[in-house]
């Protein structure tokens, strides 16, 4: 059995009627954003940040299931219940999860945007 789409386009189509070029847009916005949250994660990291992590965390959960990017919500919810000050370990393999979830979705935007 096959995996599902990194991001599914049904739900995203709940909110832009389907329309390719509003997707598009919104898909491209969602990676930029997610490649600058993701390296503020690593600075938190590095910094033992608990606040700005969860709070990085708890937007990338918000935005990847508003575009239907479930797996990877999922993956930003568990990173949220992380503390990087209590065990950066849990935290860093919890990061490193995340960004293999957010990878698989940047290259179904690609894909989809054409790029």
């Amino acid at each position: 059995m096959s995996s599902p789409r990194p991001v599914d386009l049904e739900h995203l189509a709940r909110y832009t009627g389907g329309d390719a070029g509003v997707n598009a847009e919104i898909l491209t916005l969602f990676a930029n954003q997610s490649a600058d949250l993701l390296h503020q994660l690593d600075s938190a990291l590095s910094k033992n940040d608990s606040k700005t992590w969860r709070d990085i965390s708890h937007s990338l959960k918000g935005g990847a299931r508003g575009i239907g990017a479930f797996e990877m919500a999922d993956t930003a919810a568990r990173l949220e219940t992380t503390d990087p000050a209590r065990d950066a370990a849990v935290a860093a393999r919890a990061l490193h999860d995340l960004k293999s979830r957010t990878l698989a979705v940047t290259l179904f935007i690609e894909t989809y945007v054409g790029r």
